[in-house]
């Protein structure tokens, strides 16, 4: 089910920017019994995400209205909202005056990531890797073809998904998450200033450690480096925190840190 600018199975303009050039973004978002898991990180940074495509969007009060009461119709569920620049411009040239189109739909939450968070999962390092540029690193646009190449690949079995690495062969994050990194009492995550998405639940992953006094850094983490660390886990809005046991041959232990922010955070599935 979906709605487009706030109508129920209201139809896309087929000239919409969002299709034709991936101009726009969205958030995946998690429900709980109180409505969407923090919603003030998600609207923060599609309004930034918009600036930084050129074009003012803030959501409105009818907008977070509907989020709020399809958070407590379809609680422990997924909703999707996507924000293009709409109708207008000449082929790529945008338009002066941008109407954007709101796109919400409502998804359930995939039944393995419970068993993700219980068993941990086994990453593979993918032969595609994510090309720079700095103008859109950290933003989830709509522009996700590198994704489509990685997912297009079959998984080796024992693996569960893909770690990616940018044409410089530095870590960047999985298929569809964020990685973070441990030794001792170091937490090191990916800089993202060339490309990847910075999530928002790797923002709130980043303050809670902070507010238990972790050291946690932000670096580039080359590839040779992995050998270094003791753990590893990756984190998005949905399935939360998942530690990473494996990646390709190379093993790493549980930490304790993962299990304590999953309930510090109310993650857990």
């Amino acid at each position: 089910m979906f709605w487009v600018n706030g109508a129920s199975q209201a139809s896309i303009d087929p000239s919409d920017r969002g299709l034709a050039y991936g101009d726009g973004l969205f958030a995946t978002m998690r429900t709980g019994a109180e409505g969407i898991l923090f919603l003030e990180a998600h609207q923060t940074r599609l309004t930034a995400g918009a600036a930084r495509l050129g074009f003012q969007w803030q959501m409105s009060e009818a907008l977070q209205q509907q989020l709020y009461a399809l958070a407590i119709e379809y609680p422990h569920h997924c909703i999707k909202l996507i924000v293009t620049r709409g109708v207008g411009g000449r082929g790529y040239t945008p338009p002066e005056t941008v109407n954007p189109t709101e796109i919400v739909s409502v998804h359930a939450i995939p039944s393995h990531y419970a068993k993700w968070q219980h068993a941990g999962i086994c990453l593979k390092t993918s032969s595609v890797r994510l090309g720079l540029q700095p103008l859109l690193a950290g933003i989830k646009h709509l522009n996700r073809l590198e994704q489509v190449l990685i997912k297009s690949h079959p998984l080796s079995q024992g693996f569960d998904d893909w770690l990616v690495n940018d044409i410089e062969d530095n870590v960047i994050e999985s298929s569809m998450a964020n990685v973070f990194f441990i030794k001792g009492n170091r937490v090191i995550t990916p800089s993202l200033t060339q490309c990847g998405v910075a999530g928002v639940m790797r923002e709130q992953v980043m303050l809670a450690l902070l507010e238990q006094n972790m050291n946690i850094e932000c670096l580039p983490v080359g590839a040779e480096r992995l050998i270094e660390f003791d753990s590893a886990f990756i984190t998005n809005s949905v399935l939360g925190i998942v530690d990473v046991l494996a990646i390709d041959s190379l093993k790493f232990s549980r930490a304790p840190i993962t299990a304590q922010l999953r309930q510090t955070l109310s993650l857990t599935l």
